[in-house]
């Protein structure tokens, strides 16, 4: 698959555009024939250009007049990142309402939160068991008066149930009409608010964040001097369309500058996909890398050892070269040719399980291990960290070509400004600033002080201007002893060491030492389980099934079958060196000294985990409360490391 277009760069459209809307107008008039977007049915990758993408948009815009929406009125959007969300997000826009996502597999409840708290008068939403939450969520909701299924087929299953319960095909009709959806951009001031990203509620309700028009044009023309593209670029698409950065950086970045973009058909069938996509760029959170890493490593585990020391000497010699690679400088002629030699026996091999076309990544959210960052880097996969939260619009640091230093998230952009609070706390002040959150004036003005925005992140800026973020404010370890560390960097280094580790949390405030949950990496544990004989193979192809359909999700048969695993001895043991090897580079107040090794992994449904795979501190200190206490207290409970 091939995005068409010559090899040129793009020609960028936010500056001069006046709302999203009006972007995405100018875009599908440039580029009317290109493809928009590719996805998979039956099998096949079909293609959908700008023009009918804009069409189709202009069709749910018509649908909303119907609904009698007026300007400003909020349309949400739950289901997986497909081209019916891109397509109904952008009917909205066009229409002039504020659009709103919703992450797919909400417990009704704050499902029901959302809903109700950001006044949605229209829900998009796709399949039968995010219906059927939803249906549970609205009993009391009076403000919602359309729930739209994606399908027809849906439709006309659920119709009996809720009178609310409106027909796709109402917004599949004649297309609202250029003059209207001029008149409609027309009324949009560009400081309105485009749209509301809920925060994931890791300390608390979600929050809804407004970004306006302004903030994210301020970002995409922001991307002009810092990220080159061309027209025959093609970007994979997998992560959840109601987070910022998918929605802003991915999504509407895309529209800025006209690139394709293939949507995953799951997130479980990325990697699969990857190689047939053959995607030149994608934005991802750290797991994937995270994932493939651990597959790298657990594969090379089982090779002989002439093949290990072979990928050794190819290592040794990748890390020679990438202070030249970082610095996009050319190597000296002896180490290109070695570079070379290491990339035909080994670097290739590894850039071919992603497509073998990838030009860089984009990642952010968390940290990531820097053995991981070298990897790819050397394997000719350079991944570029980027920093920003939801309030800041998405990104407002980046390491870029030939400016990156690992480790760090690079340099601000250069139309903000950022400096460093007496107590650490990274300060941002520009464009890309949100408006305030919805309906809740006190937490606006904590947030933004005299035009600053408090990140809630605590970091460092070096001589050159790079970001180093040491860890979120509010998480902080202050031990017995008054030392101040940062659980991120404990997780980390403790995390990456086995595949078999699916999520470390730090405890130690107030504590004599810092111990540790570990929790474990479900499909490995499963493999070692059959290999042990604990299990089955028909028992890991069912779980496999399983966590390919919902790779989020945990459900009880998983959690039977991991426990089966987790107490054999050599679980055990593997685990415990894990940490050792996490504590050799860590300093000596930080190592873990005892640890709990659960018997399943954290996860969304009971509360420990975001929607985007964070964990939820506060929520694991409250649940395991008791376990701590235990650990601290009785010599025989933990995990001596």
């Amino acid at each position: 698959m091939r995005a068409t277009g010559p090899h040129v760069p793009v020609r960028r459209l936010a500056q001069g555009s006046r709302t999203v809307g009006d972007l995405f107008c100018r875009r599908a008039e440039l580029s009317h024939h290109k493809p928009a977007i590719y996805e998979k049915h039956d099998g096949r990758w079909r293609a959908t250009s700008w023009a009918e993408f804009h069409t189709e948009a202009r069709r749910v815009a018509q649908g909303l007049a119907s609904c009698g929406l007026a300007r400003g009125d909020r349309v949400a959007i739950l289901g997986p990142t497909r081209a019916p969300w891109a397509i109904y997000d952008m009917g909205a826009q066009l229409f002039g309402a504020v659009s709103l996502g919703i992450y797919p597999k909400q417990p009704p409840d704050a499902l029901g939160y959302i809903l109700e708290h950001s006044g949605a008068r229209v829900l998009f939403v796709d399949g039968a068991d995010e219906l059927e939450r939803t249906l549970e969520a609205i009993r009391s909701t009076t403000r919602l008066d359309h729930v739209v299924p994606w399908t027809e087929e849906l439709f006309e299953a659920t119709r009996h149930l809720d009178r609310r319960i409106t027909s796709p095909s109402r917004f599949a009709g004649e297309p609202l009409g250029h003059d209207a959806i001029a008149a409609a951009q027309r009324c949009i001031e560009p400081d309105d608010t485009a749209i509301l990203i809920y925060t994931s509620g890791t300390t608390g309700p979600p929050k809804g964040a407004r970004i306006a028009h302004s903030n994210i044009l301020a970002v995409l023309a922001s991307q002009a001097e810092e990220l080159q593209l061309f027209e025959d670029d093609l970007s994979l698409n997998f992560l959840p369309m109601a987070h910022a950065a998918e929605r802003v950086f991915g999504f509407y970045a895309r529209i800025g500058t006209g690139i394709t973009t293939a949507y995953a058909s799951s997130m479980g069938h990325v990697l699969e996909e990857i190689r047939e996509v053959r995607p030149t760029l994608f934005g991802s959170v750290p797991r994937i890398f995270e994932k493939a890493y651990a597959k790298l490593q657990g594969e090379l585990d089982r090779k002989p050892r002439a093949a290990r020391r072979a990928f050794e000497g190819a290592l040794r010699i990748g890390r020679m070269a990438l202070p030249y690679l970082l610095a996009a400088r050319p190597l000296p002629p002896p180490l290109r040719a070695s570079y070379a030699a290491a990339d035909a026996l080994v670097f290739r091999k590894i850039r071919a399980a992603f497509g073998g076309r990838v030009r860089w990544f984009v990642c952010g959210a968390a940290p990531i291990a820097r053995e991981i960052l070298e990897l790819f880097w050397i394997a000719g996969m350079p991944i570029y960290e980027a920093y920003g939260m939801t309030e800041s619009t998405v990104v407002t640091h980046m390491n870029l070509p030939g400016h990156t230093k690992l480790g760090t998230v690079g340099r601000t952009a250069t139309c903000l400004e950022c400096r460093i609070a007496e107590d650490g706390e990274v300060l941002v002040r520009g464009p890309f600033v949100f408006k305030g959150y919805l309906d809740d004036e006190g937490a606006t003005r904590e947030t933004i002080r005299d035009g600053w925005l408090h990140t809630g992140d605590v970091g460092t800026l070096d001589a050159d201007g790079y970001l180093r973020i040491t860890d979120r404010k509010k998480h902080l370890i202050i031990t017995a002893g008054g030392k101040n560390l940062s659980p991120a960097n404990i997780e980390n280094a403790i995390k990456n060491q086995s595949p078999l580790v699916s999520q470390v949390h730090a405890h130690g405030d107030r504590r004599p030492y810092v111990s540790a949950l570990v929790a474990p990496s479900p499909l490995e544990t499963l493999e070692l389980g059959v290999e042990l004989g604990l299990l089955t193979a028909e028992d890991l192809a069912a779980r496999t099934r399983e966590l390919l359909s919902n790779p989020t999700g945990r459900s009880a048969d998983l959690e039977r079958a991991m426990a089966r695993v987790v107490g054999h001895p050599q679980m055990v043991e593997r685990v415990r060196l894990a940490v050792r090897a996490g504590n050799r580079e860590l300093g000596q107040v930080e190592q873990v000294r005892r640890f709990v090794l659960l018997d399943r992994d954290f996860s969304q449904e009971r509360g420990e985990l975001t929607p985007t795979m964070k964990l939820k501190r506060k929520a694991i200190e409250q649940g395991f409360a008791e376990v701590f206490d235990r650990l601290y207290r009785e010599s025989g409970f933990a995990i001596d490391a």
